[in-house]
């Protein structure tokens, strides 16, 4: 029986980018398409089978802790970018500014999606949810850069539309312009959770 239920739900990648060097700057540069490996999207810095643990995880494990890198991407949803915008009052948010990887139009309440779930691109090329992504500092500084005094506001106007995190799980290529199908893990929800 699948754990994993094929949904009705599709979106179109709308935007790639690639963070090249994040300790020099968050800023992705937009490309035309993505060559996925098991290790993450081809060149980008948040790449490799595994990582240094950092804030996301510090319950767990001490800063610095070599973990399996289950945040080899970003993605986040136009719509939610606009909503991001429009509480910023700027007329646009540059996806660039936020350091994603990849922007998908057409799934409500994106950021929600269920972690595990899949995004499925017809060449087979998959990529698995790991979870929400937090607003997070090295974003606010990008975005104050390029909106003077906007950075600040960022953290609570982006709170729960920051998109998620997510790694490979099937290597392949993704071109702006495809269609990815979501699937969803075949469970109920926890009721013990907050």
């Amino acid at each position: 029986m699948p754990a994993l239920k094929a949904t009705d739900f599709f979106c179109e990648i709308v935007w790639l980018g690639c963070v090249l060097d994040r300790n020099e700057s968050l800023l992705a540069t937009p490309m035309d398409e993505m060559e996925l490996t098991f290790s993450g999207p081809l060149r980008e810095d948040h790449g490799g089978l595994t990582r240094p643990s950092c804030s996301r995880v510090i319950t767990q494990y001490p800063r610095g802790t070599e973990i399996r890198n289950v945040r080899q991407l970003t993605i986040v949803s136009a719509e939610e970018i606009e909503e991001i915008a429009e509480a910023l009052e700027l007329e646009q948010l540059d996806p660039a500014l936020l350091g994603a990887n990849m922007v998908v139009k057409g799934i409500p309440d994106f950021t929600a999606v269920p972690p595990s779930s899949r995004l499925q691109a017809e060449s087979g090329a998959t990529v698995t949810i790991d979870m929400e992504n937090q607003p997070c500092n090295l974003v606010t500084r990008e975005i104050g850069l390029k909106h003077e005094g906007e950075g600040k506001a960022f953290r609570a106007k982006a709170a729960g539309k920051r998109g998620v995190t997510a790694w490979v799980e099937r290597e392949g290529t993704l071109r702006r312009g495809d269609q990815l199908r979501l699937h969803i893990p075949d469970q109920r929800p926890w009721p013990h959770g907050s």
